[in-house]
């Protein structure tokens, strides 16, 4: 029934999420830190299984050197990722999602199946933003 007050478990999902939303002071650095431009790509590279820093920097195209290693100290520095020597000449590093990065795993499907569902869609919005621009400033002239 519309209006009606959210009751069960539902009700404990919604105040999870309206408490969330409302302490963006808290969540904010977090968010920071998972969401920022390489970390998600980075991640969801090792969620599929843990890399070396060359595999993950050709699974990572437009990824530079320096980018990649401040990302993946960062990841590691927030408990994200771990970083194991390997015992090869020449020494390897392989990294890996942590437990804490594992739970990381569902959301980040979901937001990659939502890009790959909609990037067309906003793509699209995008020419159609930039076409009513140029629209814009030709009747400004």
């Amino acid at each position: 029934m519309p209006g009606a007050p959210i009751a069960g478990p539902e009700k404990s999902i919604k105040r999870r999420i309206d408490e969330a939303l409302i302490d963006a002071k808290r969540a904010r650095p977090v968010l920071e830190q998972v969401g920022s431009k390489w970390s998600i790509l980075i991640l969801s590279v090792l969620c599929t299984k843990p890399s070396r820093f060359n595999e993950i920097m050709r699974r990572l195209d437009g990824i530079t050197h320096k980018a990649l290693a401040d990302a993946l100290k960062r990841l590691e520095r927030n408990g994200l990722v771990r970083r194991d020597v390997l015992p090869t000449a020449p020494v390897g590093v392989e990294y890996s999602i942590t437990p804490m990065a594992e739970t990381l795993r569902e959301p980040f499907a979901a937001l990659y199946q939502w890009a790959m569902d909609n990037g067309a869609a906003m793509e699209s919005a995008q020419e159609e933003y930039d076409r009513k621009g140029s629209i814009s400033m030709a009747q400004a002239s």
